[in-house]
């Protein structure tokens, strides 16, 4: 097998790639993050890095924004996010993170350079602090719990 041509290589698309964590309390309400660098809620979670698996950087991207460890579960969805300029069409994974308790969610210390407050939502509190497409992937992500992972295409079941 020879080097493919560098033209080729060239000329395929490229996306960008994020990943986040659907983490809920005792009583089923997501854990919801405000970041300071931007107007609206979001998930745990972030870009990958170069070289990085979307896992490892979910795992990152919460310790460094929570001071906690995540004890990732099952890939819940990825989603297929197409072209927004400025931004690239990219593939944002969520992952199981779990239940935390009440003394657990006690110990989140947030990032002060990334996020001022977070919440723990129920799904109709989410739907209006999320915007659309991101509240469309965590009410899909949700369903996944319990019959395993789905693919999204900006936030819609695909197929």
């Amino acid at each position: 097998m020879g080097t493919p041509d560098p033209s080729y290589i060239a000329d395929l698309v490229r996306v960008r790639a994020a990943a986040g964590a659907l983490i809920r309390d005792e009583v089923g309400r997501v854990l919801l993050v405000r970041p300071t660098y931007k107007p609206r809620w979001d998930i745990p979670g972030g870009m990958l890095e170069a070289g990085e698996s979307p896992r490892a950087a979910c795992v990152r991207e919460v310790k460094e924004e929570l001071g906690i460890v995540a004890q990732l579960g099952d890939m819940l969805c990825v989603d297929w996010v197409p072209p927004r300029p400025p931004w690239d069409g990219g593939l944002m994974f969520v992952f199981d993170g779990g239940v935390l308790t009440a003394g657990e969610a006690g110990g989140i210390r947030l990032q002060p350079s990334e996020l001022d407050r977070f919440v723990f939502a129920g799904p109709e509190e989410a739907e209006v602090l999320l915007p659309p497409e991101l509240a469309r992937r965590v009410r899909a992500s949700l369903r996944c719990l319990a019959g395993g992972a789905c693919y999204l295409e900006d936030g819609y079941p695909a197929g």
